[in-house]
């Protein structure tokens, strides 16, 4: 698979989500995005595919070419 999926994906997204906000409960601003930024760094080791953390950049900044 190539293309990055931008559909709704994730099974339980409502208690993921919750899960993610209980993670960041407590922190500051500091020790908040340091937690983004380890969480962003495993889930792209997860995908591994350079192609799909390329899109998903892309999307994440909103470039047009998605």
């Amino acid at each position: 698979m190539d293309d990055l999926i931008l559909t709704p994906n994730i099974d339980g997204a409502d208690d993921f989500y919750a899960e993610l906000l209980a993670n960041h409960e407590g922190l500051d601003k500091a020790d908040s995005d340091v937690l983004n930024a380890r969480l962003v760094l495993v889930l792209a080791n997860h995908i591994g595919n350079r192609a799909i953390l390329t899109q998903a950049l892309a999307a994440a900044a909103l470039k047009k070419e998605v």
